[in-house]
């Protein structure tokens, strides 16, 4: 990027630019981070020049539709294929859910139990914990002298698998695997 040409610009416009890249990169959000940023740093660069001869709004307007201009790069990304499935977002997804149940679960416990102890501080015997309702199953909790023993139980109702299988779906994207599902066994079907 020409720093001189960016020093002359005011305010205002640095700022219609960067409004600019950034719709850009909204509607990228399928590429790689590298590409997103090659794209950012390009789109920015050539703004600036554009902006230095013609002045911003004409460069951004030339421009054109910024949406179009996004299917255009994610095209000669993808090929005619598109966008692919992201398994790592996927993952990372379902693994968020088990991470918000699991500190549901624990939290859920360790309130109760603290509940019992404030109640009665050399509390010994098992007391039951009713759970999360349709998220965490009954525990019983066994304490002896104040301190916890044993818990048997409070473990995950299948709601939570369900909506772990929903989240790597949603977050990985799974949908556009189906056009090649489609393709590869239209191609595979015999043909009459």
């Amino acid at each position: 990027m020409n720093r001189t040409s960016d020093s002359e610009l005011a305010l205002g416009d640095r700022l219609r630019i960067e409004r600019a890249v950034w719709t850009l990169d909204s509607h990228l959000d399928n590429l790689p981070l590298r590409s997103k940023r090659a794209k950012r740093r390009e789109t920015r660069a050539n703004l600036h020049a554009a902006a230095a001869d013609v002045g911003t709004a004409e460069a951004i307007r030339r421009l054109g539709n910024l949406r179009s201009l996004a299917a255009g790069y994610l095209a000669a990304e993808y090929g005619e294929h598109g966008p692919r499935p992201s398994y790592t977002m996927g993952a990372i997804w379902l693994i968020m859910v088990h991470v918000i149940a699991g500190l549901l679960a624990v939290a859920g416990k360790a309130a109760f139990t603290a509940g019992v102890r404030a109640a009665k501080p050399q509390a010994t015997g098992d007391f039951h914990w009713p759970g999360v309702r349709y998220v965490i199953n009954e525990a019983t909790i066994t304490l002896s002298d104040g301190a916890t023993s044993a818990t048997v139980g409070g473990s995950w109702t299948p709601l939570v698998y369900l909506v772990s299988v929903i989240a790597f779906i949603v977050g990985g994207q799974l949908w556009r695997l189906l056009p090649q599902w489609q393709r590869r066994y239209s191609q595979a079907a015999p043909q009459e």
